[in-house]
């Protein structure tokens, strides 16, 4: 085969993703409009202090684990304080886990995911980390050279969930991660969006992302070479995790979803197999 050729399998999958986000749609949507359901606050927003359930001990299964941090202070743009960290948990990395099992062999950690911080040794046993809301990521020495470490001993990272000026952030931080490492625009030809599924670059944001201007893919690579590892993915002007989150509910189209669920399942396919 090929290389970037989707084996026929993929192919029927690939058909059938649009379906799952129907399902998955349908279960909050059901005898409500659209609109109304665009209404609805987020979970997170409403509850600041939600609680983090304990961590799942590892036992060789794929399990989701997302980073927390104490957030640099400020607001967002719609002016809230919440943690930041915990925008769309656990319902997000949920229904990704229900689309995992529908569309693959795997057999992930069903109830949620683990959260980590990055300094945790324990994060060294799951091979991608999700991070949310880095314009407000402001992490501790300890935590650099923690997540610093993990990228370098094979660890993946995906970045979601920021828009506009929240960049200059997130781009010093990495400085202090890998300070002679390059972010660099992560085109659609780059084996990241052909790995389980093929998609095209899109052209609208994700979840709460619309109107904020195009989606834009970034990364940064071993040595700074684009022939090697991936050590990260950032989702720019974009935020995929909202799309998995409020995918049962109908107040997000079903094309975003599906798009969304398919770069969640090309990332997590290249992160355990780069």
């Amino acid at each position: 085969m090929s290389p970037g050729t989707i084996p026929r399998p993929a192919l029927l999958i690939a058909a059938t993703v649009g379906l799952v986000s129907v399902a998955l749609a349908s279960v909050g949507a059901r005898g409500a409009t659209a609109a109304s359901a665009a209404a609805v606050a987020q979970p997170e927003f409403q509850n600041p202090t939600q609680p983090v359930a304990p961590n799942a001990p590892y036992d060789g299964r794929f399990t989701f684990a997302r980073i927390r941090f104490n957030p640099r202070g400020g607001t967002d743009f719609f002016g809230r304080g919440d943690p930041k960290w915990s925008h769309d948990y656990p319902t997000a990395e949920t229904h990704l886990s229900k689309i995992i099992v529908e569309l693959s062999t795997m057999r992930p950690y069903m109830d949620g995911g683990n959260v980590f911080t990055l300094d945790d040794p324990e994060l060294f046993k799951f091979p991608i980390a999700y991070l949310c809301e880095p314009g407000f990521w402001n992490p501790t020495e300890a935590e650099a050279a923690g997540l610093r470490a993990y990228l370098q001993k094979g660890g993946f990272i995906i970045f979601d969930d920021f828009f506009g000026r929240h960049w200059q952030n997130f781009e010093a931080q990495m400085q202090r991660v890998l300070p002679q490492g390059r972010l660099v625009r992560v085109d659609p030809s780059h084996p990241i969006f052909d790995s389980f599924f093929h998609v095209e670059q899109p052209d609208h944001g994700f979840g709460s992302g619309g109107g904020r201007g195009a989606p834009e893919f970034w990364g940064i690579y071993e040595d700074n070479d684009p022939d090697k590892r991936l050590l990260a993915i950032v989702n720019f002007n974009n935020d995929i995790g909202e799309s998995w989150e409020w995918s049962e509910t109908g107040a997000i189209p079903v094309d975003v979803t599906s798009t969304s669920y398919k770069l969640g399942m090309n990332y997590l396919v290249y992160g355990m197999t780069h």
